[in-house]
């Protein structure tokens, strides 16, 4: 499956192999991993017009379907395009296009969830959304912008938009997660 964080320039997008049976609570944990995000914010997956994520009791019926109780292949269950939308923070907006390119037998020489490629560095956490990101590339990019400093200060004067992603470090971070769910489930037994 391919992400690609969606407004962002440069592009930024990670091709992925995950089971279809992963829960979508997982599956969300995965995203977070390979971006990387903080997972200090709000998130919602939209199959169609059906919403997953976390719900929240004071939202009654209007919530999100709870992710912990879904896999990716039900999700994808009767829809016709193999592509959905994750939403991250509801604050700044990061929305991600996802799409299911091909359905493949396990490899037994790999884990799962396993990165195949990735490109684009993601922006920080609380950058203002796309726009809010777009407007500090800017002002950092050009000395005389009247919020240079104040970008230099959030991105950091050696932030490089156009810098390879650390792959080997995404992965060992999924390799992580692939033993913890492991051990779950060995104990579960």
């Amino acid at each position: 499956m391919a992400i690609t964080l969606d407004d962002v320039t440069p592009a930024v997008s990670r091709l992925i192999e995950v089971p279809l049976g992963i829960r979508l609570d997982r599956l969300h944990s995965v995203f977070q991993a390979v971006l990387p995000w903080t997972d200090t914010h709000l998130w919602e997956m939209s199959f169609g017009h059906t919403g997953f994520g976390i719900p929240d009791p004071s939202y009654g019926r209007d919530g999100p379907l709870d992710a912990r109780k879904t896999t990716l292949a039900e999700a994808l269950e009767g829809m016709r395009g193999k592509s959905f939308q994750y939403l991250y923070d509801f604050g700044d907006g990061w929305e991600h296009t996802v799409r299911i390119h091909t359905i493949l037998p396990a490899n037994p020489k790999l884990s799962y969830p396993h990165l195949i490629e990735a490109n684009g560095i993601c922006p920080p956490e609380d950058s203002g959304g796309p726009w809010g990101f777009a407007e500090k590339l800017e002002a950092i990019a050009d000395p005389t912008h009247e919020y240079h400093e104040n970008a230099v200060e959030e991105l950091g004067e050696e932030y490089d938009p156009h810098a390879k992603p650390a792959g080997d470090w995404i992965q060992s971070r999924l390799d992580e997660m692939a033993k913890q769910w492991a051990t779950r489930a060995r104990k579960a037994k």
